[in-house]
């Protein structure tokens, strides 16, 4: 089984919530060696990466009321070759929005009804000024998912 992280990271801030997403679905692994987590940008991801994953993780800045545009160029390369292959995936997102972040989560949640993945969580919106607090929920998300994932739960 393989839990795919895209994370958007063209800050300190967005590098350390995407470290710690990646943390904390490692420490929720425990004695299952069976699941990989994979960490990677939408830059340096494809289609093959989605078609290798049982689950995702979505990181991704929200600008100018939407979300990053490498994140839309990630979604525009692979929305047809995994199609028909991925539906009903398990997709979790998290959101770093300096105002509100409803304009990111309404475009992820066309995206995803559109390629028929399966929301496992509403999209968590880290709105406003850094938190210093936001590590450890994405921490505590990231650990989430993979037991979620590990025990077929998700």
């Amino acid at each position: 089984m393989n839990l795919l992280i895209v994370a958007h990271t063209p800050s300190p801030n967005l590098k350390a919530l995407a470290n710690a997403l990646q943390q904390g679905a490692r420490a929720g692994l425990g004695d299952v060696p069976a699941l990989e987590v994979t960490i990677t940008s939408p830059q340096q991801s494809d289609a093959s990466d989605l078609l290798a994953a049982d689950a995702v993780i979505l990181l991704t800045t929200e600008n100018l009321a939407y979300m990053a545009g490498a994140t839309k160029d990630w979604f525009d390369r692979i929305y047809y070759p995994v199609l028909e292959l991925k539906q009903g995936l398990p997709v979790v997102a998290v959101i770093r929005a300096g105002h509100d972040g409803t304009g990111t989560c309404r475009a992820l949640e066309s995206i995803i009804t559109g390629l028929r993945w399966r929301w496992v969580q509403t999209p968590t919106i880290l709105r406003g000024d850094w938190q210093p607090r936001w590590i450890d929920d994405c921490e505590v998300l990231g650990e989430a998912i993979s037991v979620a994932l590990s025990q077929g739960i998700i």
